[in-house]
Order: C-alpha cells, then sequence, then structure tokens
C-alpha cells in the first residue's frame, strides 16, 4: 500500500461521523515528491481529484499531531520506493564530505581495525630507493632517500559506492585513522622527510600509505677495497610492539621486480645501486613472542674514477721517476739529491690526500697499505743509493776488495746478472799498467846506469874503452846521482801507489756497478709484482 493512502485512511478514520451516522468520505493524499509535506494547512488535494473535505469540516488536534509525527515515515518510504525504481535524491552536500563524515565520525583510531581480536592484520610494504646522500664511513652510517609503500585492510572504513555517488577511494587524514607502527631497527637519526598527512582509502577497506623518507640508518661498511669497495646495508622494517599474531608482513611486489627496480634511482652521484634484495623473517628474543621482520639489502658500488684520477695515478708516477733515477751513474752524487726529492714530494703528497682517504678505528684501506709500501720502497731505494756512493767514492780509504766478495759480486752474480765479465776488464787493465810501470823502470835505469855506471858489468865493459875518472871527479859526481836516484825512486813509487790505488777504486767501482743492478732488478721485481697483485685484486673487485 502506497504511504500516502495509508496517511490518508488514518487521517479518514479519525475523522468525527457527520449527523447522518455515515462516516467521512475515504481521502487520499498525492505522492511524495522527495521532500518533506509542506504543513499539514497544504492537505487539501484528494487523490483522484473525486473527493474532496467540507468547508466545514476541520481535521482535529490530536489527528494533525499523528499527521506530523508521520511526516518522517512517509519521507523514509518514498525515498526507497524511489531507489527502487531507479532514481537518486539529489544531494544536499558533497559525496566527499558526506563520506568522510560517514567513515570518521564513530570510527576509534586506538584500537586495530578488526571486528574479531583473533584476525591478523596484514601490512604489505614496498620500497624504491631514490637516491644514496651520503656514507659516513667514520661513523658508520648511511643516509638513503627511498620512496616507502605500505597497505594494510581496515575492516571499519567500508562503504557502499551506490550510496555517496559511486565514490570507490578517498584520500583521509593519517592522523584521524590507525596506522601500523611500521618502523626501521637500523634508525640512527630522523632524516629531513617531507610530511605526507593522508592516506587512501578504498571501498573495501583497503588503505595505502605512500611516503618518502630520509633514512639515516647504522651500516657496517668494509672499506678495505676502497675505492673499488662493495657496500651492503640492509633496512629491517618491523612492529615495535604488535606480535606475528598482531600484525603481519609481506611484500607488496614479487622479489624479482624489487631487485632490479632502478627506476627511480637518481644514478649520477658517486654511488651506483647494484641490486635490493628482499627477505622475510620472524624473530623472537629469548623465546618470547616472535616478531615479524622484512629486510631489504641495498647493495651499492662505489664509482672509482675520481679516486684513480687523484690518487693512484700520481703515486704511480712517482714509483715511476723513481725506477728511471736508477739510470744514473752510481758515481755520481745528482742520484742521491734526486731520490731526497722524490721521497719529500711523495711526503707532501701523502699530506695532501690524507682528507681525501676514509678513516674508521675498525680498519685501513688497501690503498693506505699501498701508499705506506710505496713509500717504504722509496726509502729503500734511497738508502740503496747511499750505498752505492759509499762504495765508489773515498776510495784511497778503502782496502782491497775481499775475494768472497770478488767471487760472489764481479764472478757469480755477474753471469747471473748477464753482465760484462768485469774480471777480465780489471786483468788487462792491470796487466797494462804493470807494462807500462815496466817501461818507464826500464827507461829510468838506463839513464842512470847511463849517467852515473851503476851497473858493474857495463863499467867493465866499458873500462877497456873509456878512461877511469879521477878520484875527485867521481866524488864530486856520486853524490848528485845518488841524490836525484832516490828522487826518482820515491816519484816512482808514488806513481806505483797511486796506481794501485786506481786499482782498489776500479774494482771497488765494479763492486758498486754489479751490485746496483742487482738492487735495481730486485727493486723493479718487488714494485712489478706489488702493482700486479693489486691491479688484480682491484678488478676482480671492480667487476665483483
Amino acid at each position: 500500500m502506497q504511504p500516502e493512502r495509508l496517511i490518508a485512511r488514518l487521517i479518514g478514520r479519525s475523522q468525527k461521523p457527520d449527523g447522518g451516522g455515515k462516516a467521512s468520505k475515504e481521502c487520499c493524499l498525492p505522492p511524495c515528491s522527495g521532500s518533506l509535506l509542506r504543513g499539514a494547512g497544504r492537505l487539501g488535494s484528494w487523490r483522484g481529484g473525486r473527493q474532496r473535505l467540507g468547508a466545514g469540516r476541520a481535521m482535529t488536534p490530536a489527528t494533525l499531531g499523528v499527521l506530523l509525527a508521520l511526516l518522517p515515515l512517509a519521507s523514509t518510504l518514498q525515498s526507497q520506493g524511489t531507489r527502487r525504481g531507479g532514481r537518486m535524491p539529489e544531494p544536499t552536500e558533497p559525496a566527499l564530505r558526506r563520506l568522510s563524515h560517514y567513515l570518521l565520525s564513530h570510527y576509534q583510531k586506538g584500537t586495530r581495525p578488526v571486528r574479531d581480536w583473533r584476525t591478523t592484520t596484514n601490512v604489505a610494504i614496498d620500497l624504491m630507493v631514490y637516491a644514496i646522500l651520503s656514507v659516513d664511513e667514520k661513523n658508520q652510517v648511511l643516509t638513503t632517500y627511498i620512496w616507502y609503500r605500505q597497505h594494510w585492510t581496515d575492516e571499519f572504513l567500508r562503504w557502499d559506492p551506490a550510496r555517496f555517488d559511486n565514490l570507490t577511494q578517498i584520500s583521509l587524514p593519517a592522523e584521524s585513522i590507525w596506522v601500523p607502527d611500521i618502523l626501521i631497527n637500523e634508525f640512527v637519526d630522523v632524516g629531513k622527510s617531507p610530511h605526507v598527512p593522508y592516506v587512501y582509502v578504498g571501498h573495501h577497506g583497503e588503505v595505502q600509505n605512500l611516503k618518502p623518507i630520509q633514512v639515516m640508518t647504522a651500516c657496517s661498511l668494509d672499506i678495505y677495497n676502497f675505492p673499488f669497495d662493495v657496500q651492503n646495508c640492509s633496512l629491517t622494517f618491523t612492529s615495535w610492539l604488535h606480535h606475528i599474531r598482531d600484525i603481519n608482513l609481506s611484500l607488496w611486489r614479487q622479489p624479482e621486480l624489487v631487485k632490479f627496480d632502478r627506476s627511480v634511482f637518481m644514478n649520477q652521484g658517486e654511488w651506483e645501486l647494484l641490486y635490493v634484495l628482499s627477505h622475510f623473517q620472524e624473530f623472537s628474543v629469548k623465546s618470547s613472542d616472535s616478531y615479524a621482520e622484512m629486510k631489504f639489502y641495498v647493495v651499492i658500488r662505489r664509482r672509482p674514477l675520481f679516486y684513480t684520477v687523484s690518487l693512484l695515478l700520481p703515486s704511480i708516477f712517482l714509483m715511476v721517476m723513481d725506477i728511471v733515477g736508477f739510470y744514473l751513474p752510481p758515481n755520481s752524487g745528482e742520484r742521491v739529491s734526486f731520490k731526497i726529492t722524490l721521497l719529500l714530494g711523495y711526503s707532501v703528497f701523502l699530506i695532501i690526500v690524507s682528507d681525501t682517504l676514509p678513516a674508521t678505528a675498525v680498519g685501513t684501506p688497501l690503498i693506505g697499505i699501498y701508499f705506506v709500501v710505496c713509500m717504504a720502497l722509496l726509502v729503500i731505494s734511497l738508502t740503496e743509493t747511499i750505498l752505492i756512493v759509499r762504495l765508489v767514492h773515498k776510495q784511497d780509504l778503502q782496502p782491497h776488495v775481499p775475494d768472497w766478495v770478488r767471487r760472489l759480486l764481479l764472478e757469480r752474480a755477474a753471469i747471473l746478472l748477464c753482465i760484462r765479465d768485469r774480471k777480465k776488464f780489471s786483468q788487462s787493465r792491470t796487466q797494462s799498467s804493470d807494462i807500462s810501470r815496466q817501461v818507464e823502470n826500464n827507461d829510468s835505469t838506463a839513464k842512470l846506469n847511463h849517467y852515473g855506471r851503476e851497473d858493474p858489468q857495463e863499467r867493465e865493459a866499458a873500462g877497456d874503452a873509456m878512461p877511469a875518472p879521477t878520484s875527485a871527479g867521481q866524488a864530486d859526481g856520486s853524490p848528485v846521482t845518488w841524490d836525484v836516484l832516490r828522487e826518482i825512486t820515491a816519484i816512482r813509487q808514488f806513481l806505483e801507489k797511486r796506481e794501485e790505488f786506481r786499482d782498489v777504486a776500479r774494482e771497488w767501482l765494479q763492486v758498486g756497478y754489479v751490485l746496483d743492478v742487482l738492487l735495481f732488478r730486485a727493486y723493479l721485481v718487488a714494485v712489478l709484482a706489488y702493482t700486479v697483485t693489486l691491479g688484480t685484486l682491484w678488478s676482480v673487485w671492480q667487476d665483483a
């Protein structure tokens, strides 16, 4: 039965009967148009236009009260009938406001949004790395900027879209609804993250919380391979209070999609993002209730070009110059000054680059060991040069070369190092000097015998041809001749001694030459082996 007919009949039954004993005729109301009846005084139209109330008849106060009480019921029944017919009434306020008021008017954000407390709230999380802001090796802190997303179902935030202009999604203030207490275990400081005050809510209760976060987390940084190091830092998301029975965590996307997602990463900095691994695990402390954890391993690699140009190449150039310095003559004093200049230059270089090297109390990077070893090699090179110079100078104070040194260096080492046989060269020089000394001795002896007649055989042979000198002449000529002879003998002994010193100097010079070649080749082998080892390690680390 139509609601207006029901009201009309009630009104008709409540009228008093007329004088003829007949009841008043049945009255009816017009169909409601979706708004309230204008008032009891405007109910003067009758259905079908067939019957009207008499002018002399008036409604009693009781009838008017019943009519006013039934007006809300008639409006509700009329709206339901109109909805069944496919027509919606025009709203008096926007659908967003009505829906927000509908959802939040009786909402309690202090409790977990489930109707049955045994139901577990499943929170799906996801992240995308946007930038690597800084890596503090000294304090072991990694600063990253990520896009964080989480999703859960709120059973008290559901509605019928047909009642709210087919609205299926709405943004609500995050402070007005329940939000899971998901934190990062490695947090060490609050970053400068922008505040996002809203969350998206779907009509089935799906809540999406999307926000960017500047994360400053503790990370165990291994700088031994600097500047070819690869760092692996973890971000552990977990509920700080709720057990796994209350809040469980899951991954929003597939692990393969998360691993190689570089769609938003800024790839122009010092660090390069390799991949992001994800892993779920349960965590418990001392056999207590378990907590759900979702770990993300952010693997990054340093770009070594800047450090290769500013640190490695200058050191390599200085070491090459030190090797070239061995080609200076061993008996030249310029080699010592050259080596000292290189050592001072390398010391200044280390002072300049000390601020560039990462400083940690845990360990020393390999490049720091490389610089120390290069400094030690320069010191060894300078020491070897000083030793060689000491051998080839101040020969007058040096004794003859010992036999074991002559056999070890001038014979065996010379053959091993493919050096020209210095023994034959020294023998030839000694023989030539002996021949020259013998010729000089013969000439001087002949002259002395010619003038002084010191040789008795010659005097006997010449005794018949030449007259014997007088005793006075012989007495006058003999002292002068003997003085000249003594002077010549002293000069000859001095020359022989000087030649002997020269031979000793030549021997020590040969020893210094062979020793210089031996130490140079050993130094070169050490430098090359050290360089090849470091180059191989750094190449493997860079390609890893």
